[in-house]
């Protein structure tokens, strides 16, 4: 497999979602999405929640250009070399193979959207609204807090570290990355892994959800994408236990907001019903 340019990525992430989709509901793959689709638009608290993803994933595009106004004279690249040596070269000399790379590309450039986009359809499709605004505020925090580690830590890619010897394996199956996939990807915007955190984060969220083929799917997906952040040579050890510990805060904190919310709205619920049994009993 050979991927040219981004119109490309982008037919590979909606044949994947379709092949999701027949996995997930065999029966009649085409409802679920036609439904997922309908009941967001008919809610304007969903299409809000939608817009603010959006604009935080904007905020995460024009970071790039916010840095490269900011001129920062220092790096820390040589201090994570330091204290890791060559792990991540000794991990991708082991494992390097070129059917093996083609599969870690796919999941690091095709899968990993995919899944973003599926949560969305998936948890609306369900009609797991508490799980759909989980999702929403941990996509969110993930990259908040992500964008100023990238403006003020510049921690350049392993591959782009002379002493570490690493490969860029990428450009093997993907050879216009750098001027296709560059501009949403900083060469110094490693810690940390939003690779690791939003597919950690995808993975908590959907333990909780009831579908027990989606759990599967993104857990595994989950695993081979932070595999594939080492064995390319884009990340250090040190940018996936941060992408880990953003995952969990991140998970936990919107589940916190989404509980406070639903459980706003099952109080108020509770109080009518009480208050029409109140009603009742005097009535009697």
């Amino acid at each position: 497999m050979t991927i040219e340019s981004m119109t490309e990525v982008y037919i590979y992430i909606f044949l994947t979602i379709v092949v999701l989709f027949v996995y997930l509901y065999p029966k009649n793959p085409l409802t679920p999405a036609l439904v997922s689709l309908k009941q967001f638009f008919t809610s304007w608290k969903m299409i809000l929640h939608f817009v603010a993803i959006a604009f935080i994933l904007f905020l995460n595009k024009i970071e790039l250009t916010i840095e490269e106004k900011m001129r920062l004279n220092y790096d820390l690249t040589p201090l994570f070399h330091r204290w890791e040596g060559d792990i991540v070269y000794t991990i991708q000399n082991f494992f390097h193979n070129d059917l093996l790379t083609n599969v870690v590309v796919y999941f690091y450039v095709v899968v990993f959207t995919s899944l973003i986009i599926a949560s969305f359809l998936v948890y609306l499709n369900e009609k797991d609204n508490k799980l759909f605004y989980t999702f929403c505020y941990a996509i969110m925090l993930n990259y908040g807090i992500a964008i100023p580690f990238y403006l003020f830590f510049p921690i350049n890619e392993v591959w782009a570290h002379e002493p570490a010897g690493v490969q860029f394996l990428m450009l093997d199956v993907f050879p216009t990355f750098e001027t296709e996939y560059r501009a949403l990807s900083g060469l110094n915007n490693c810690f940390p892994s939003l690779h690791t955190s939003i597919s950690v984060t995808l993975s908590l969220i959907a333990l909780k959800s009831n579908n027990f083929r989606w759990k599967t799917i993104v857990l595994i997906s989950a695993g081979i994408i932070i595999f594939s952040i080492f064995y390319l040579g884009i990340h250090w050890i040190t940018d996936m236990i941060g992408g880990v510990l953003l995952a969990f805060f991140a998970s936990y904190t919107a589940q916190r907001i989404a509980d406070g919310r639903f459980k706003l709205g099952k109080s108020k619920t509770e109080q009518y019903a009480q208050n029409n049994r109140s009603d009742e009993t005097v009535e009697q």
